[in-house]
């Protein structure tokens, strides 16, 4: 890609506040920023905490779709962002919603991608370069000619990024850009930001909760607090800040075994670490589980002339935790929806408490069967929080089972949002929102598309405990993630999946363990059957937990 001249002086944000329509509290609380060309920023914080704002104000989204009191200045290089939204801005700007589905402007990836450039009016010739360079660069070459509303999320998540990219702006803004990209597909698109930053010095924002990637490509990690304040540290330091929950496992083995500096790589910590002894405990199982909730019989599923699930048997059972795993495109989602009849099956047969499932008869599986989909905001239409509650409550079949309303809210950190309205609230609280939707029925079976995209790791922690009550109390739980590190301290079983396949199925520490991909960070280090922070610091005597 052609390097990026310019002298301008940056951005700045000079006392920079605000608030939202209909809130009284500030998101933004007298902010000042700044960022020189060529820098590589990390933002972390709460869910909910003001992280989307924070980004939207370099773009001029906040105020000029936003509404809201804003105060301050905000200059993207000598542009004041109160005089020009991001229309003006959009030549030096690019932005990456963390939302993908919401980005796409056309049907076809290669046309979507065009759409800035053609709208720049850029010649023909400049445009096929331009296009080639990004779709290579992100991998994602042979998708130039599909339709965007078939891709998966993460498929849809780095032709967002390629279309922010071709425009070659002087900043790029990309809010969660990783929270549906399986390991590959993130390692691809953090490779493809490195390249832009170290080799065109193109500076870069980026909003993460998943900091284990991210934080040795940081020059700087943005604390948001989430009362309106942030604080800017070197990368190791800000992570000795940040809640325990919130911590990469790296970080949080670190602090608690006393190795004195916090590593930010695998590299940096195995250096640490040497003179540990090789830590060797055993592991027993960790739930039993119970009777089959739902079984798929020889399931294969066609969509046009590619076979996306093939020959699949399986079955999910009571109490148990289940994480489905694979790359973007690997058949996940298929396969939750084929479960709930909402996709047919060319052979092979679903049953759900004991009942075939036919295709598109998925309301015949309410009040056993509940279903969060990757897009939760599509199951979003009241008016207010707690009405779509009392609206999933409603539609319950007569003697159904179901949770408190208020309890619920209270156990997903919602219960002050309960009179908003869900379009006002962050990504990841509608997520939230959509959660307890589907929670409120006390499911038999619960089947979970990407859960925990757009939280942070102390509301992860809260979700897998809730979703802990409901294996007790019987449910078959099953979800779809490319958390790796989730899965290596919640789940029972897991499920890999390659080219509409089963290629793994047990336990996490047979499955995950060793696995050059799926490993969590502490299996990385040590090895064996050490999955996470818990596993490695009970291995370890304390005595020799500590490098002088």
């Amino acid at each position: 890609m052609t390097a990026i001249t310019t002298r301008s002086s940056g951005v700045t944000m000079t006392d920079v506040s605000f608030r939202y329509p209909g809130r009284s509290d500030l998101t933004l609380d007298r902010v000042s920023w700044r960022i020189e060309p060529g820098d590589f920023i990390v933002v972390t914080g709460p869910s909910g905490g003001g992280k989307s704002t924070l980004l939207r104000c370099l773009n001029g989204l906040v105020p000029h779709f936003s509404g809201g009191q804003f105060g301050g200045e905000v200059s993207v290089f000598g542009i004041d962002t109160r005089d020009h939204g991001p229309r003006h801005l959009s030549s030096r700007v690019g932005f990456v919603f963390q939302d993908p589905e919401a980005q796409a402007v056309t049907r076809i990836v290669e046309d979507d991608v065009a759409f800035g450039l053609e709208q720049a009016g850029l010649p023909r010739y400049e445009m096929r370069k331009r296009i080639e360079e990004v779709l290579d660069l992100l991998g994602i070459a042979e998708l130039r000619a599909r339709d965007i509303t078939t891709l998966s999320g993460g498929e849809r998540q780095r032709v967002a990024i390629a279309g922010a990219m071709a425009r070659r702006p002087e900043l790029l803004v990309l809010d969660e850009p990783t929270s549906q990209l399986d390991p590959w597909g993130a390692d691809e698109v953090l490779t493809a930001l490195h390249r832009l930053n170290d080799d065109l010095g193109l500076a870069i924002v980026l909003a993460e909760h998943r900091l284990d990637r991210v934080a040795s490509s940081a020059d700087t990690i943005r604390i948001v607090a989430g009362d309106g304040s942030m604080i800017d540290r070197p990368p190791a330091e800000a992570l000795a800040l940040l809640p325990v929950r919130n911590q990469p496992p790296l970080t949080r083995f670190a602090l608690q075994a006393g190795l004195g500096r916090i590593p930010l790589t695998i590299k940096e910590a195995r250096r640490q670490t040497g003179s540990l002894p090789e830590p060797a405990i055993s592991f027993e199982p960790r739930h039993s589980a119970g009777e089959p909730i739902a079984t798929l019989d020889g399931v294969t599923v066609v969509r046009g002339r590619t076979t996306v699930l093939n020959d699949i048997d399986l079955d999910f059972r009571s109490g148990q935790i289940t994480a489905i795993m694979g790359r973007n495109g690997a058949g996940k989602s298929t396969l939750i929806r084929t479960t709930l009849g909402m996709l047919p099956c060319e052979r092979g047969g679903v049953t759900v408490a004991e009942k075939p499932v036919a295709a598109g008869k998925m309301g015949e599986l309410a009040g056993i069967a509940g279903y969060l989909p990757q897009d939760p905001a599509r199951l979003l239409f009241a008016e207010t929080v707690m009405q779509e509650l009392e609206a999933s409550i409603k539609h319950l079949p007569p003697g159904s089972q179901r949770l408190d309303p208020r309890h619920l809210l209270d156990e997903l950190d919602l219960g002050h949002l309960a009179e908003e309205h869900p379009r006002d609230i962050s990504v990841g609280e509608r997520e939230r929102v959509a959660l307890a939707a589907v929670l409120i029925s006390a499911p038999r079976l619960l089947m979970l598309d990407e859960p925990t995209r757009g939280m942070d790791g102390v509301r992860k922690h809260r979700l897998m405990r809730i979703l802990e009550l409901a294996r007790e109390r019987g449910t078959a739980i099953v979800m779809a993630t490319h958390d790796v590190e989730l899965v290596a301290e919640w789940a029972d079983r897991v499920i890999l999946l390659a080219d509409g396949a089963v290629i793994a199925d047990g336990d996490p520490r047979q499955v995950l363990a060793g696995s050059v991909t799926f490993s969590p960070q502490m299996n990385r280090l040590f090895g064996g059957g050490i999955l996470t922070v818990e596993d490695a610091l009970a291995s370890i005597p304390r005595s020799d937990a500590s490098i002088p």
